[in-house]
Formats: C-alpha cells, sequence, structure tokens
C-alpha cells in the first residue's frame, strides 16, 4: 500500500501509523466511550481492504477521511469527534505563521536573502528590520489567505514568482509616474499643510524632495519624475535675480546696463541650479522614508517635453548640471567618490540631440560621459576590492 504525501512525493504507507492515531484519539475519550482493542484492529484490517480495492495510491486527506467513517462505523463517536478536532488542529498547525525564524534571523542580521534584495535597503537599520518583519508577515498572510493555493504552490516550486507577497496583503500602489507638474504648479499638500506653487528653482527642487519622500512612504515599488515639470522654475529664479541685481546696484550707486544685468543675475541662475540639482541628489541620497529605505527614484530628461526657446533651454541647463554631478560622484563614508544608486537616469535621444552638430549635440556627450564615468568607477572599486 502506497501514500502520496502532502509534498506530493510518493511511499510505502504502513498501517502502523494509523493503528497509533486512532488509539491515540481512542484515549481521550472517557472508558464508557472507549473502542476496545479489536474494534481499533478492525478499523486497520478494513482499511487495509479498501486501500488495497483501490488500484491508486491514495493521497493523506483520503486516507484520514477513511480513518473517520472507519471510527463512525463502530459507533464510536466520541472518538470520531476527537480524531477529527485532532486532525483540524494538524492543519492550522501546518497553515500557522511560519514567520519566527525569518524575523530572528532579521533581527540577528544573518538573512541572506534580505541583505541581498534591495541596493536601497540597508537591514541593520532599524525601521529597515520593522518593514521587513512587517513583510514576513504580509507573506504568511498572503500565502495563507490571500491566494488561490495552486498559484501558491506554483510559486512554492518555481514554476513562478510571485512578486511583492510582502506588501500584497495592503492595499498600496506600486510604482508611480509622479505628476510633479501639477502639484508644483497648483500646489499641493504634504503631511496636513498646504504647499503652495514655489517661487524659485531650488524651493521647487526642496519641495520635490518632500514629495518624492511622502510617495516613497506610501506605497512600494519605484517612482519616476521628469525634470520637465522643475525647468519652468528656472525662468521664475532669473525674473526674481534680475530684480535683486537691479536694486543691489542701484543702492550701491553703481550704473548697469541690461546685457552686465542679465549676465550677473544668468551667473546666480545657475549657481541656482547647482543648488536644486544638488538639493535632490543629496536628498534621494540620504532619505530615509517610513520603510526604512531610501525612496528608489528615476528621473527623465527629455528636452522635447517643453516647447523649444526658452524654457528647452532651461531645461537642457537642468539636465546638464545633473549629469556634471553625477559624473562627478559623491564621498562614502570613507571620503572615495562613488556613483550613487539613485536617481536612475534617463536620457532621451531625439533630432535635436542625436547628430554631431544637433543643438543640444553637447548634452549627448555629456550623458555618454555619464555612462562611460559611472563604468569606470565600479571596475576601479572592484579592482580595489580584489574582485
Amino acid at each position: 500500500m502506497r501514500i502520496i504525501k502532502r509534498s506530493g512525493t510518493e511511499e510505502e504507507f504502513h498501517i502502523s501509523k494509523i493503528e497509533a492515531a486512532v488509539l491515540k484519539a481512542n484515549r481521550t475519550v472517557l472508558e464508557p466511550d472507549k473502542m476496545s482493542d479489536a474494534q481499533v484492529q478492525e478499523i486497520c484490517r478494513h482499511l487495509e481492504e479498501i486501500c488495497g480495492n483501490m488500484g491508486r495510491a491514495l493521497n493523506v486527506e483520503e486516507i484520514q477521511d477513511l480513518v473517520e467513517n472507519e471510527i463512525m462505523q463502530q459507533q464510536a463517536f466520541a472518538v470520531a469527534r476527537n480524531y477529527i478536532t485532532y486532525r483540524y488542529k494538524r492543519a492550522l498547525v501546518r497553515k500557522a505563521n511560519s514567520t519566527d525564524k525569518q524575523i530572528m534571523s532579521l533581527l540577528e542580521c544573518d538573512n541572506e536573502e534580505v541583505k541581498q534584495e534591495n541596493s536601497n535597503k540597508n537591514p541593520t537599520v532599524n525601521s529597515v528590520q520593522r518593514d521587513y518583519m512587517a513583510g514576513e508577515v504580509s507573506k504568511d498572510i498572503t500565502r495563507r489567505f490571500l491566494l488561490p493555493q495552486e498559484v501558491v504552490e506554483a510559486h512554492e516550486n518555481g514554476i513562478i514568482h510571485f512578486h511583492d507577497s510582502d506588501y500584497f496583503a495592503q492595499h498600496m500602489h506600486n510604482c508611480c509616474l509622479v505628476n510633479l507638474e501639477d502639484m508644483l504648479q497648483n500646489g499641493t499638500v504634504i503631511s496636513g499643510t498646504m504647499i503652495e506653487k514655489p517661487h524659485s528653482f531650488s524651493t521647487a527642487c526642496n519641495i520635490a524632495t518632500q514629495i518624492i519622500a511622502q510617495i516613497a512612504s506610501s506605497q512600494y515599488g519605484g517612482q519616476s519624475i521628469s525634470l520637465s515639470h522643475l525647468a519652468p522654475f528656472v525662468d521664475v529664479s532669473r525674473h526674481r535675480f534680475r530684480k535683486e541685481v537691479r536694486q543691489e546696484f542701484e543702492a550701491a550707486g553703481i550704473a548697469l546696463n541690461e546685457e552686465q544685468l542679465n549676465g550677473v543675475a544668468e551667473s546666480r541662475v545657475l549657481e541656482e541650479i547647482n543648488r536644486g540639482v544638488q538639493m535632490i541628489q543629496y536628498q534621494v541620497i540620504t532619505l530615509m522614508t517610513t520603510n526604512g529605505q531610501a525612496p528608489f527614484v528615476t528621473v527623465f530628461m527629455y528636452l522635447n517635453e517643453v516647447p523649444e526657446g526658452r524654457t528647452r533651454d532651461d531645461l537642457a541647463l537642468v539636465i546638464e548640471e545633473v549629469l556634471r554631478q553625477r559624473i562627478h560622484g559623491v564621498k562614502n563614508e570613507s571620503g572615495v567618490y562613488i556613483t550613487p544608486a539613485f536617481p536612475k537616469l534617463i536620457y532621451v535621444l531625439e533630432e535635436d540631440n542625436i547628430t554631431e552638430g544637433s543643438k543640444y549635440w553637447g548634452l549627448t556627450k555629456l550623458a555618454a560621459q555619464c555612462t562611460a564615468s559611472a563604468w569606470c568607477r565600479i571596475i576601479s572599486l572592484k579592482k580595489s576590492c580584489g574582485n
């Protein structure tokens, strides 16, 4: 007689296991309700006969159903009730929360899976551990209650991979294309505070990083922003600087023609762009969201998203600064310049930047240099580490 186990494997079945289970249930009832040894043997004999006549291997659940029927055939209803209860409790144990070992490995920082899972999560940080612990509970709930059994089995057998089960138990968005334009141009609300339209490029960059942090704390997966939504605020700063420069020079009694005024104002615009881009870069790298990770941000750099003319030229200035700062890199804790993992940069090729001599060809060359510099820095770090 053979049996198909819950794991799907088939092996020889020994009736002694059934006998032991029935005797165990028999010992749990009062003396008047107990079966005799002869009745137990009769159950085992009849069960072997039934299984032998099936002409196939039965699974565990089928055999347990037969055992219940045989006990009730003996009119031992108290024993049958206890056997059914025991069987139900064992089923609960098998489906019980199996997260203890996973959570302990998180707390002890020796879970290799989570160490390598995300480049924007540090599993030694308390908030990350809390997020992972919640994730283990979500995985357990998802596996036991939310997914069909065939999906769970396919996932566990490696046929499919059910992604993000650590967040599936909650109703959350996954990956967003952030409409910065609407929030910056029309204002937005962050943590119950009204944020009005910014009056400078640097303020727009600051608000953008706060929006990024809020979204990262309310969803799982990445988010994408476009620099085209920040570009209009360059001219906002330009007009403010022109006004400030004029007032400063008039107060100092220094005559200044329009060309000189624009030149001084433009130098301040470039400084503002530098500060704003640096703010985004450092904020994205150092921000820690409520789930303990750095925001997974992608930045689009697409010149033709804005009208040709002043705004597109300003967008080109912002893109150039982003590329230059990425080429320069940031210092790690050892003071060594590295290429940060975030934000990811996507530079789009169009007719005005794809061929040599086109208007924005210089940006494309800079983008190529940025890519090459990142790879060279990675290779250099690997060599220095002996890899």
